[in-house]
């Protein structure tokens, strides 16, 4: 997609907002990479950090220092990595090959999701929730590329989002769980 028509898409996509019916993220239906369904309610107290992956990309050995992150603070954090083909064709696998690639060549053991959309017209009710401030209550955003990362308050607000380029492990992120 060319630059301007992306750009026109993602304006046209902003207005397009409409209010999820959910009163909060912990009301939110995803399912883990297992097909089990994701229950946000048992992360209540801790922060969650959502990052949108694929095993494909220039960032892809971010899953490292997701894990590191994970290792450290993970009696007040949860991250949650979800999958996602939208850039790039980044993420072609299936359920078990996502599986198996994060754990032999990461040890991911963070919660990992089923593969959605984080954009466009078949964007995943999480995604509308991260990035609409119409239901965040906070602010709008557009995930721009894999690995964006958006971190929400241990009471279920949305502190912030990070781009690709920022590390897991940055002060901008890890200030927030000390």
């Amino acid at each position: 997609m060319n630059p301007l028509k992306e750009f026109l898409t993602t304006l046209s996509s902003k207005n397009s907002a409409e209010k999820i019916n959910v009163d909060s993220i912990y009301d939110i239906k995803i399912n883990a990479i297992n097909g089990k369904p994701i229950n946000l309610t048992e992360f209540k107290g801790k922060h969650i950090l959502f990052v949108n992956v694929a095993s494909k990309c220039g960032f892809t050995p971010q899953y490292k220092d997701l894990q590191e992150l994970y290792d450290q603070y993970q009696d007040k954090l949860q991250i949650i990595g979800v999958p996602c083909n939208q850039f790039g064709k980044q993420e072609p696998g299936n359920a078990e090959t996502i599986t198996s690639f994060c754990e032999l060549n990461y040890g991911v053991t963070f919660l990992i999701t089923e593969k959605v959309d984080v954009k466009g017209k078949n964007k995943h009710p999480l995604y509308s929730w991260l990035t609409e401030d119409i239901n965040n209550g906070v602010k709008s955003s557009s995930v721009k590329w894999n690995f964006q990362k958006y971190l929400v308050s241990s009471n279920g607000t949305l502190i912030d989002y990070y781009m690709s380029t920022t590390n897991p492990l940055s002060s901008k992120i890890t200030k927030h769980l000390k």
